[in-house]
């Protein structure tokens, strides 16, 4: 009896060894899989915006948040003036063929009837015309001139506001770029030493207002032109319908 129990407390001490020695092999095993996991760097790849936003507030939140605000300024008057140029676009080809016929049937209050039922400048020009036909050729046409303008007016107003943001946003980025490098100098002669770590940080914030200063300058200089090139259009549309318009007059009148 006594054998066996000197047998038992000699296979659980062994059990007890092995299981011990497991365990310490276990945890050195895993201490040294953490230090590895720790040693090695963990590359991320971030997305577009993620890495947008990161730059962003690298940049800082004084300057950049002023060209930020350009930009949003900017755009937001881009957009209006893309949806009322749009909206002020008329097919006057037909305008012009629906005024001459109306004008043939049932006079000058037909064609001007066609012309309150129709949106845009041309239409207007053409019932200010009509209104004045009374008095006159000479009338109608000083009355067709005096209204484009007012109709040009319309068409490119906060235009300017557009050329505002995309000066403004590139002078705020060159701006930031002087300030981050005087705040780089300024480490420099605090430190007394030429240390690059202490003018990396100066000289990125300076290169990142910059950056986005010139992109969006950019961006608002595609929408100013495309602007630009409606408005065009659209005067051009004008200055011939208003001519047409003054030979319909002609020909009624006779």
């Amino acid at each position: 009896m006594k054998r066996l129990f000197s047998i038992l407390a000699i296979t659980c001490l062994m059990a007890i060894g092995t299981v011990n020695a497991n365990a310490t092999t276990f945890a050195t095993t895993t201490a040294t899989i953490t230090t590895v996991a720790q040693e090695e760097p963990v590359s991320e790849d971030l997305s577009f915006h993620q890495e947008l936003k990161k730059r962003f507030i690298e940049g800082g939140a004084g300057f950049m948040g002023v060209v930020l605000l350009c930009l949003i300024l900017g755009l937001a008057i881009a957009i209006e003036r893309i949806i009322y140029l749009n909206l002020s676009t008329t097919n006057t080809k037909k305008l012009t063929q629906n005024v001459e016929d109306a004008l043939n049937s049932g006079g000058v209050e037909a064609a001007k009837e066609v012309c309150r039922n129709t949106k845009g400048p041309v239409a207007s020009i053409f019932y200010q015309g009509l209104d004045r036909v009374d008095e006159g050729t000479d009338a109608a046409e000083k009355a067709v001139v005096a209204y484009g303008g007012v109709q040009m007016g319309q068409l490119e107003k906060n235009v300017s506001w557009i050329s505002l943001f995309i000066a403004l946003a590139p002078m705020l980025g060159f701006m930031g770029t002087v300030i981050g490098m005087i705040s780089a100098f300024d480490k420099i002669e605090a430190a007394g030493d030429m240390n690059p770590s202490l003018v990396a940080g100066g000289i990125k914030v300076a290169l990142l207002t910059t950056v986005f200063g010139l992109i969006v300058a950019i961006i608002l200089q595609i929408f100013y032109n495309y602007i630009i090139a409606k408005i065009d259009s659209i005067v051009n549309d004008m200055e011939d319908a208003s001519i047409t318009l003054m030979d319909l007059l002609v020909r009624h009148k006779k």
